[in-house]
């Protein structure tokens, strides 16, 4: 037994070490704690448009400090230069760092920037979103957008130009405002996995047109853009009969409906009451001025009388359907004799395909963050580059796993003191297990509706079996258009764009700017009798 206990306890010293070893390892080429203030490793933008204030301060609940977001509706903008660029051509690569929301995400991003050397264009204290960046990674929330970003920007051998390479399908923004860890594993046979807290939430290939919009290889052949659809190019499959004629006894002027000749006013119909009267029991507001308001008018209400009479006011008999009714007459359709099926350009050579048999990563100078969020409380925290994947795993054991465990149970307790009316208990749960079903790979193509669904129930708990429902019979369409669909449609490929982009496709800016510009009208005060 004692020999037992002594094995165990040298099997832990031993792993602790080993963590030790890690965590002090050179493959970590870069790492911030900030447990000391930011001041001189980090540059602040003097750019006008980044007004955000950024702060030293504790995550909530912890003596652990972070980089805090402490204003709402900001832009903010601030970089760290690393001491010597990092290489990605060579080995494994890991990016990791944690955000915590501490008042949620609404509309705002959390990512980081990994830029490209400053001879590229750029300088700290003007760094905004022009800035070349070689990889963007991280949360971004915001309307219809609900996604931990990966973007690559590569360098088009044949055009010179940069173009942006999203991940297709990326997980989902945790939903809580717990601390979570972001990992990127870039590996030297082209793959790259996407970890959060630790756990696989996509595996990518960066060569394959499957994974990444637009592909990093271009189609070996693309639309010819001057060939041209001949003029007797027929594209209907059905024409109307030219030989049909229309019957003798087709009447196209016969009404829909026509009064029902054999209806009989009800017994007891009240003729001469109205359906609604003033409300007796209103009376005009002290102050209300007939000059400015105009003349008062009591409300209406239902007319009690007509409550157990048939019916009130001038009866008039029903409309019903007209047997007659034939509508409009049109010729029925055949098969088009001279259907030629729709027409499509002729394929020609891509003159911008290459091949590659791995991408061409630009090194990485800098971490930036710029962002623009409508939430104030996002923390960043333990921001690490390192070269291997157990260096990243034993800072998120040492770092991260400890934090997050006390605020989950903290959470958990929280839940369970919560009144009846919050997201708690078995609805909290089941919203957990619903953000993993948007995930699977197979509901791709409906992601975007089933988080829509999810989070307008999570306003409404009330609203939980019927968000169930609907994602099963989502889930049992795919499944049936899995085994019975047919052949897969063949798929397009997309001519990538060669201009580089500055602005950040599918991030949260240009939404905020639509939701300031939104104003309700107001309602008006009283009402007026027309004139």
């Amino acid at each position: 037994m004692m020999m037992g206990r002594f094995a165990l306890l040298l099997l832990l010293a031993f792993a602790s070490l080993q963590l030790l070893c890690f965590a002090a390892d050179d493959n970590a080429v870069f790492y911030d704690s900030f447990e000391e203030s930011f001041d001189g490793r980090w540059i602040v933008s003097d750019k006008d448009d980044y007004k955000g204030v950024w702060k030293h301060s504790k995550s909530e609940g912890h003596d652990d400090y972070g980089l805090l977001v402490s204003e709402k509706a900001r832009k903010y903008a601030i970089v760290n230069e690393l001491d010597e660029p990092v290489s990605l051509k060579d080995g494994t690569t890991v990016l990791q760092f944690e955000t915590r929301l501490q008042n949620g995400l609404e509309c705002g991003g959390a990512y980081l920037k990994y830029l490209r050397p400053q001879e590229a264009g750029w300088k700290p204290k003007e760094f905004d979103n022009e800035a070349p960046y070689t990889i963007m990674f991280g949360p971004d929330k915001c309307g219809a957008t609900n996604k931990v970003h990966f973007i690559l920007k590569h360098k088009n051998p044949k055009s010179g130009e940069y173009v942006e390479h999203h991940l297709k399908y990326p997980p989902s923004v945790p939903s809580d405002k717990l601390t979570h860890v972001y990992t990127a594993i870039l590996k030297p046979d082209n793959e790259v996995r996407i970890l959060i807290d630790g756990e696989e939430k996509k595996k990518a290939n960066f060569l394959s047109a499957e994974d990444f919009e637009p592909p990093l290889i271009p189609a070996k052949t693309i639309p010819d853009p001057d060939d041209k659809k001949p003029e007797d190019w027929d594209e209907r499959a059905k024409i109307p009969d030219p030989n049909a004629v229309k019957p003798d006894d087709w009447d196209e002027d016969a009404p829909m409906e026509i009064e029902d000749e054999e209806a009989v006013k009800p017994e007891g119909w009240l003729d001469d009451e109205p359906e609604e009267i003033d409300d007796p029991e209103a009376t005009k507001p002290e102050d209300w001025d007939d000059e400015e308001d105009g003349e008062w008018e009591a409300p209406k209400i239902d007319n009690p009388k007509c409550e157990t009479a048939p019916g009130c006011g001038e009866w008039k008999k029903p409309m019903k359907m007209n047997p007659a009714y034939k509508g409009k007459w049109s010729p029925p359709l055949i098969d088009n004799p001279n259907y030629k099926g729709i027409w499509k350009p002729q394929e020609i050579p891509n003159p911008n395909y290459f091949e590659l048999e791995k991408p061409d990563f630009e090194p990485i100078a800098a971490i930036g963050i710029e962002i623009w969020t409508m939430q104030d409380g996002v923390l960043f925290d333990n921001i690490l580059i390192a070269k291997n994947e157990k260096v990243a795993e034993s800072y998120r054991e040492t770092t991260w796993k400890q934090k997050f465990e006390v605020e989950k149970e903290k959470q958990k307790a929280e839940d369970e003191v919560a009144d009846s009316d919050g997201l708690v208990g078995f609805q909290k749960k089941v919203f957990d297990v619903l953000y993993k079903v948007a995930d699977i790979p197979f509901l791709s193509e409906y992601k975007l509706q089933i988080l829509d669904v999810i989070e307008k129930a999570e306003t409404q708990p009330n609203l939980t079996i019927g968000v169930i429902v609907s994602i099963v019979v989502i889930i049992l369409t795919v499944f049936f258009k899995l085994i019975f669909g047919g052949k897969k449609q063949p798929r397009v490929e997309k001519k990538p764009e060669v201009a580089e982009t500055s602005n950040d496709q599918g991030s949260s800016e240009e939404k905020v700017e639509e939701e300031e510009k939104e104003e309700a009208a107001a309602a008006p005060r009283r009402r007026r009798r027309d004139t």
